[in-house]
Formats: C-alpha cells, sequence, structure tokens
C-alpha cells in the first residue's frame, strides 16, 4: 500500500482530536499535549510528498526526527524515538510479523529513555498488548489490533500514575485516560483503518 494515506491519516486523526487531547492532558498534565501532537502531524504533512516517496523504513527514521524537533515536551523524544527504532528495525516491505518484532524493540528503546515500564500509565500501556497480538498474529489481525489498542488506552484511567507529570498528583490521575496513550491509540486506529480500505 502507498505511504501517503498511511501517514496523512495517522496524522490527520491527531489534528481532528486537539480538543480532546488537550482535554485529557489540561486534567492530568500541562494541558499542551494535543497542540504539540498537532504541531508535529502538520509538520510531517508538510513534507507528505517527500515522505511518500520513500521506502517505509527510511520514511519512519525521516518522521521520527520531524517528531523530535517539532514536538515539544517529553512527546517529542518519545514518538520519535519509536519512529526512528520502528525505521532501524522495520526491512522495506514489512509483514505484521516483522513489525510485532520491531515494535518489541522500540518499546524497549522507550523503556531505556523513559525509565518506564507497563503498568505505569504511559503509552507502553498500549504499545505493549498491541505487539503481542501482533505477534500472536491470525485472522482479522487489523480489527483485533484496533480494538486492543482503544481499550488499552482506555485502561490507563484505573492505572496509578507513577511515571511523568501526572505522577505527581498521585490518586487525582485515577480515572483519566493517559494522554499519550490515547495519541498512539488514535495513531494505530487510523493506520487500521485505512489498510483494511486497501
Amino acid at each position: 500500500m502507498p505511504l501517503k494515506p498511511l501517514i496523512h491519516n495517522a496524522t490527520q486523526t491527531l489534528v481532528d482530536h486537539l480538543d480532546e487531547l488537550t482535554a485529557l492532558d489540561q486534567a492530568i498534565g500541562d494541558g499542551d499535549h494535543g497542540l504539540n501532537m498537532k504541531r508535529g502531524a502538520q509538520a510531517i504533512q508538510a513534507k507528505l510528498p517527500e515522505l511518500s516517496g520513500l521506502p517505509l523504513n527510511e520514511a519512519l527514521k525521516a518522521m521520527g526526527k520531524i517528531c523530535v524537533a517539532m514536538i515539544g515536551g517529553s512527546s517529542g523524544p518519545v514518538f520519535g524515538t519509536l519512529l526512528i527504532t520502528l525505521g532501524k528495525e522495520l526491512p522495506s516491505q514489512a509483514t505484521a510479523a516483522d513489525l510485532a518484532v520491531a515494535l518489541r524493540q522500540g518499546i524497549e528503546a522507550l523503556t531505556r529513555l523513559g525509565k518506564a515500564e507497563v503498568g505505569q500509565k504511559t503509552l507502553l500501556d498500549v504499545l505493549d498488548p498491541v505487539q503481542k497480538v501482533l505477534a500472536q498474529g491470525g485472522p482479522d489481525l487489523l480489527a483485533r489490533v484496533r480494538q486492543c489498542a482503544f481499550d488499552s488506552a482506555l485502561a490507563t484511567a484505573d492505572m496509578d500514575a507513577t511515571r511523568g507529570r501526572s505522577s505527581f498528583l498521585g490518586d487525582r490521575a485515577k480515572g483519566h485516560v493517559d494522554p499519550g496513550s490515547r495519541s498512539m491509540a488514535l495513531i494505530i486506529g487510523a493506520l487500521c483503518d485505512t489498510l483494511a480500505q486497501a
């Protein structure tokens, strides 16, 4: 499948959910997650003609560098590191099994970067279960990955925040979805929807 619709739809969903992401971050963070993600998404969209002509792995690395340069706060290094790691690990023609292996490497890179682990109300709580579904394979994989991403992001509302700014709120962070997890789920959902229409 051409990269252009995948990149456009994955970034546009972040722009379209600006208000929701801002509200989530205002509840347990500093309120700028939505704007930061919108800034990164639009910077990637501005390079879409160039990016869509690259092999998958090179496009991922280039988008990762844009995230690091354009997204403020901790989200830039986090999303940038994930994309750059996927770009290094994936072949130019990737299968779901390849993505599962590369995503495990991305999770490990993010764990080293942020000293965070699964269960600490971060986007790792979306990436880890999604990676396991991908590694499992089987029928209806796109639909199961999509559902897993959204369910996992929602489940962060019941978790204690022990990393990041929300950790300062203690029990007051309970009941709120982690904004980074929601962004990750939106991206995964958009990619799955686009691939399903191919």
